[in-house]
């Protein structure tokens, strides 16, 4: 049996996992990132969690066949070094492959963060069996990545699979990106908790008064929506009409077999993926908005850690990813 260890570094967690050939979880860990603390720091704590992932499953490091760093970026795949990443401050150049390799004495490879957990859905999750996926995940922001011919499609700048920036409204919502109208504006917790509490302050009837308007999060929309709140319920299902026309638009480009959707949002079962299905086979061409299955995500947080060790293997043994 070969063991890959997958972390999957957040700005605020990190997680590592001690996986099998077939995907299966030997061994966890998790720490705290601490970010304000420095570059070194946060890479001794990569190497802690990676060791500790190690000793969880049983395994001595020496024994690991190689690791990989699921990490946000932008950085490059191919030599491993994250270029500059605005969740962990003082980041720049860091040649995160190299020092990791360094630390733990086992080959690592680094992927960005979005990457590894689509890859995750694609091998053991909702995409295995097919060659072609797109996953849209719905947290803060909006991530994605694409899976053409069961490889990752990075594109020349490595910057491909940016779904949440599919311009769904023109002259729309100003997004963090420079651009307006981009879908996370739209189909964000972030958006959707935003668009609450303006309604709540504008005194619409929401179902959320009773909370101090800065404290309303999508979860508690999601639970309003439940307990009868009509507007929740209109906000949620407009949300995934959004998500239905940004998931169209990746699948008249695309072609995929599968659309993956990932992230907390998916608390709203078919609150949110009724409508987005409705959108998508509405504006999606034939005879892909029939064939094309789009479907919630299976691994939930392992995603990142599980799909940073498959990559792991598949680069370890000289494929490309």
């Amino acid at each position: 049996m070969q063991v890959f260890i997958g972390v999957d570094l957040g700005g605020t967690n990190l997680r590592a996992a001690a996986v099998d050939e077939t995907g299966r979880i030997l061994g966890r860990s998790r720490l705290e990132t601490h970010a304000a603390e420095g570059l070194e720091a946060v890479l001794a704590r990569i190497a802690s969690a990676a060791r500790q992932a190690a000793s969880d499953a049983g395994v001595r490091m020496e024994d690991v066949a190689a690791c990989c760093v699921g990490s946000p970026g932008p950085l490059d795949a191919a030599t491993g070094v994250v270029l500059f990443t605005p969740n962990l401050p003082g980041w720049k150049n860091v040649p995160v492959a190299a020092r990791m390799t360094e630390a733990l004495g086992v080959r690592t490879f680094l992927e960005n963060d979005a990457n590894s957990a689509g890859w995750g859905e694609f091998w053991r999750g909702a995409g295995r069996g097919s060659t072609d996926m797109v996953i849209c995940t719905l947290g803060t922001g909006v991530g994605g990545s694409v899976i053409l011919r069961g490889r990752l499609h990075r594109g020349r700048d490595q910057m491909a699979g940016h779904l949440g920036h599919i311009i769904l409204v023109p002259d729309g919502r100003p997004c963090g990106c420079g651009a307006t109208g981009c879908l996370e504006q739209y189909c964000s917790a972030k958006a959707v908790a935003r668009e609450a509490r303006e309604a709540t302050r504008a005194g619409e009837d929401t179902g959320l008064a009773r909370l101090d308007p800065d404290g309303i999060t999508a979860k508690a929309v999601y639970e309003a929506a439940v307990a009868g709140s009509q507007y929740c319920r209109e906000l949620i299902e407009r949300t995934g009409r959004y998500l239905g026309l940004g998931i169209a638009t990746a699948v008249n480009v695309l072609d995929p077999q599968v659309a993956v959707i990932a992230g907390g949002m998916l608390e709203a079962g078919e609150m949110l993926l009724a409508p987005c299905r409705k959108a998508a086979r509405e504006n999606a061409l034939a005879p892909a908005d029939e064939r094309v299955k789009i479907v919630p995500a299976e691994l939930g947080g392992d995603a990142g850690v599980i799909g940073a060790a498959g990559l792991a293997m598949r680069r370890s043994g000289g494929e490309e990813a």
